[in-house]
């Protein structure tokens, strides 16, 4: 397991405080770090408000570098400002979900085709380990790490892609969707077996691109019915 996976893979546990106290250089890009990693993981949710001294004290810096941090967020259209310029976790409307799933399948599809034939071993084993866990959380119902570990697994197999534009493009495109993942279950565990990630998986031990992109896919499509599900029911509430 590569180091950077392995501190992304530690940093996002069930339980842990997103927002770490920030003590070295260029606080600003730390804090737009943990930001973006917890719009990633959804931990935070539409509608929360941030605003700037409360978060600047969570963090342990000043106003200055917290405020870049959010507003470099707003500027990338993940955040938004209120009527007052509060900084907001935006809520997502069954359009712009149904865009973003468009777009994953697209791109997703296209990095898994891609890391077939270029995932290392190491990578493979470390998305496989993944897996099982998602498998184990499933298993006791603990549905908020099976979330995060599924947001760590999408984006492995992304990264192994070697595809750096597309990476950036998909995690923007995760950032959005985040806020919502806490319903990503909310229909339910999908009956499906084997399970797509296994085929992901398998297809890349075999270097098997279509078979990856076509079981990525899938994962996207019908594992996500649970976020369609409810941003549909959002839509006809407001």
């Amino acid at each position: 397991m590569s180091r950077r996976l392995v501190q992304n893979y530690e940093q996002t546990g069930e339980g842990e405080d997103w927002a770490r106290p920030l003590v070295k250089e260029n606080l600003s890009e730390r804090a737009y770090s943990d930001l973006k990693n917890a719009l990633m993981h959804g931990k935070l949710k539409p509608g929360e408000r941030l605003r700037l001294r409360p978060m600047s004290a969570r963090f342990g810096i000043s106003a200055t570098p917290m405020r870049e941090a959010l507003l470099r967020l707003v500027s990338e259209k993940t955040l938004t400002l209120d009527a007052r310029g509060t900084v907001v976790v935006p809520t997502l409307s069954l359009d712009e979900l149904v865009e973003i799933r468009s777009i994953r399948v697209d791109l997703e599809g296209r990095a898994a085709a891609a890391a077939a034939e270029r995932a290392t071993e190491a990578e493979i084993n470390t998305l496989e380990a993944i897996h099982s866990e998602i498998s184990e959380c499933h298993r006791l119902q603990q549905f908020e790490r099976a979330i995060v570990l599924n947001t760590e697994f999408h984006l492995g197999l992304c990264r192994s892609g070697r595809m750096p534009i597309t990476y950036d493009i998909v995690e923007g495109l995760w950032m959005r969707c985040g806020p919502i993942l806490s319903h990503l279950y909310d229909g339910g565990l999908p009956d499906w077996e084997p399970h797509p990630h296994k085929r992901i998986i398998a297809a890349l031990k075999a270097r098997d691109s279509a078979a990856a992109e076509e079981a990525i896919k899938e994962d996207i499509v019908r594992g996500g019915q649970g976020l369609l599900a409810y941003v549909k029911a959002a839509d006809k509430t407001d």
